[in-house]
């Protein structure tokens, strides 16, 4: 069995290898060799290994998209509502408080 330094690439034949992978035994340059999670892997077994992401079941996307809405037009709501509230109490305030005049009949007791 020779040295890896004397075996040359499964892809480039002119260059020397410098890793094995791990899972098709091939010998690699820099160029066809990926490190991945800890492992070093070629392209080829690491596009084998990558499993595409699971798409969301069609139902699902719409439940969650319809309950995302809810929750959003009730937020504004009660946003709107409590906005609402404080603004008939400042507007139950009798005008004396905003004039300032009740601050002054209190001072005027003492």
């Amino acid at each position: 069995m020779s040295t890896l330094a004397a075996r040359k690439c499964v892809r480039h034949t002119g260059r020397e290898a410098i890793a094995r992978c791990p899972s098709c035994g091939g010998d690699f340059c820099r160029e066809c060799i990926v490190e991945h999670g800890g492992r070093v892997l070629c392209a080829a077994c690491l596009a084998k290994e990558a499993k595409p992401p699971a798409a969301a079941p069609r139902g699902r996307a719409f439940v969650r998209a319809t309950s995302d809405t809810l929750l959003t037009l009730a937020s504004v709501l009660a946003l709107w509502i409590a906005f609402y509230a404080f603004g008939q109490f400042l507007k139950a305030l009798p005008p004396d408080l905003h004039e300032g005049t009740v601050w002054q009949r209190a001072m005027d007791v003492d």
